[in-house]
Order: structure tokens, then sequence, then C-alpha cells
């Protein structure tokens, strides 16, 4: 892990969010970054994710590792658990909540609901998040402070989870196109955040990418996340990527920028960074190329500062040159 975490920074990336890893291990992680004893970018977390019983990713990554699937998620069957739940989460000062809501269906008394990914070509039939816990995480999460975010695949999730008041869409809408219009509005009225994750959907999931230009189009915020927790590819390597397949989708290389560090600091909570300003915290990179003009120069990295200190340091300065520099991606968020 203390190697992974470096890579991070190795690419320009100063603070992360996990969302969805063992509490316990987690939550140790971030403090060892914290207290400097851990190299690492500045470290967010949500604790466990939360789900119904039975639910995503309980019978459906983990479905074959038990002890994985007691760490990674917390399988609950009623709304006192829930609440109990998120309190715990609380008490143990996680930065947010996030709660599963894979396969809402659109017919609220369907009990089971068959979830098709790649990675299982069968299916695997699952219990959904009913909407009453859906509701009590949310409500029980705000009442603590914090955010929540839910992750979902579908229109009719996704409409759930912002009707009973998610701050944020984890994937948002990846396995059909939208096509209602209604949704997009529904998220700019309620102020939420769309984390598309291409990084990890791009490949396997066709409407994705046409799904975030649609709502990035419509003013929808933005934060980039990449989910790459999941463990393939190369940390901090897969936020650059993340960033390339937005621009891809048709946001702009500035839109892309804005996702990646403002717009992300505002999913996070953290006003203090994202930004370069009087009072926040001094987190940015220096870079050989403007990345404004090609996305693809965030690869061209020279220096990452975080808190003010410099932590990569990659300069070789020629007669002449003059590098760029710019905020920092505050936050990879992984699903």
């Amino acid at each position: 892990m203390p190697g992974r975490l470096d890579l991070f920074l190795q690419h320009g990336v100063t603070t992360i969010k996990s969302v969805g890893d063992p509490t316990d291990g987690i939550l140790g992680t971030r403090a060892r970054i914290a207290a400097g004893t851990l190299r690492g970018p500045r470290l967010l977390a949500t604790g466990c994710g939360i789900t119904r019983r039975d639910g995503h990713p309980a019978s459906t990554i983990f479905s074959g590792n038990p002890w994985a699937r007691a760490r990674f998620t917390g399988e609950i069957d009623n709304v006192r658990q829930m609440r109990d739940l998120v309190h715990q989460l609380a008490d143990r000062e996680v930065d947010a909540i996030k709660l599963l809501s894979e396969g809402a269906c659109a017919h609220h008394d369907s009990p089971k609901y068959r979830w098709q990914n790649p990675a299982f070509p069968a299916g695997v039939e699952l219990v959904r998040l009913p909407l009453d816990l859906l509701r009590a995480g949310i409500d029980t999460g705000h009442d603590r402070g914090l955010r929540v975010t839910v992750h979902t695949t579908q229109q009719v999730a996704a409409r759930e989870a912002i009707e009973a008041g998610a701050d944020g869409l984890e994937h948002g809408v990846t396995i059909e196109p939208i096509t209602d219009d209604s949704l997009i509005e529904l998220m700019i009225d309620r102020d939420v955040t769309y984390t598309p994750t291409l990084w990890i959907h791009d490949a396997i999931h066709p409407d994705a990418r046409g799904n975030l230009g649609k709502v990035a189009d419509a003013g929808v915020r933005i934060a980039l996340g990449s989910d790459t927790f999941t463990g393939r590819g190369i940390f901090g390597a897969n936020t650059l990527e993340e960033a390339e397949l937005m621009v891809a989708a048709g946001m702009t290389p500035v839109q892309t920028l804005v996702a990646a560090t403002s717009g992300a600091a505002r999913q996070c909570a953290r006003p203090d960074i994202g930004v370069l300003a009087p009072g926040k915290r001094a987190d940015l990179i220096m870079l050989a190329a403007d990345p404004t003009a090609d996305i693809g120069n965030l690869r061209a990295l020279r220096t990452t500062i975080l808190n003010g200190r410099i932590v990569v340091d990659e300069r070789r300065p020629e007669p002449g040159s003059r590098d760029h520099a710019t905020t920092s991606p505050p936050a990879g968020i992984d699903q």
C-alpha cells in the first residue's frame, strides 16, 4: 500500500477519496498519512459502502469471499440498522457516507433484480436497496453533517437517489442512455454532483461516455473520479486517463480541470482545497506544458506540492523554459 499511495503524488494527485473500503483499514491508513508516518496524498474516506443484505457488491463482487464481504460492505435489513450503521460510521469521523442502490428497478415492490456486468455473464440476482432504507441513510447522514453519495447505474436508480436527497451519484447512469431530460433537470435543481468514473466503465458500458457529455452540456456539476481502488491499472495514472476520457466525452480541458479540482473539492465538502487563493491549502502541480490546451499535458508533471511542501520534484530547467502551474486534482474519487 505505501508504494501505491505514493504513485498518486508521482502523478500530481494530492487528495483522494476512498468510497467503500474496509472501515478499519482505510481509517487507519488515513490516520497514518495525517500523522506523517505514511507517504501519500491527503486521504478522505467513507468507510464501508452500505447496501441491502445480498445487494451489490456483497452478492456480486464479494460473493465468493466472505472475508472481504464482511469488511467492504455494510449489509442492512431495515431502517433501524441503516440509521445505526450511519451513526457508527459518523462516530468514527468518516468524511462522507456511501450507499449502494444497485439494481433499483421501475417497480418499487420488485424484490429482486438481475445484476448484469460483463464480469458476470450469467448475471446475479440481488436485492435492491428499498426507498425507505435509502431515505433513512441519506437523512441520517445529513443529520450528522455528512454528504451522502449513492452508487447508481440506471436512470430510475439515479432519480430515486436524488429525490431521496442524495448529494452525489457515483457512476451516474452507465448501462443505458439517458433518455429522461427531466432527470437531468432534477440533477441541476437539486445541485447534485455526477461522478462518471469512465476509467472503469467506458470500455464495458458504451452509453457512459455519451451520458457524461449530455449532463455536462446541460450544466450538471461534475467531479472527476476513477474507481481506482478496484485494483487494476496504476494508481495516479488512472486519474489522468479519466481526465482524458472526460475530454473525449465532450468536456473541454478547462471543464475537466474544474471537475478534478474545485468540483471534486466541493463534492468532498472541502472548501480549503481545489483552488489557489489566500487562506486555502497550498496544493498545486507544475507542468512542462499547458493542460488547458491539451489535457494530455497533465502527464508532463514536473512538481507536486502538497500543503505547501514539494513532495515530487522532476524539474529539469532549460534556458528560456517556463513551467505552467495549476491546482492539483484534489480528489481521485474511488467507488
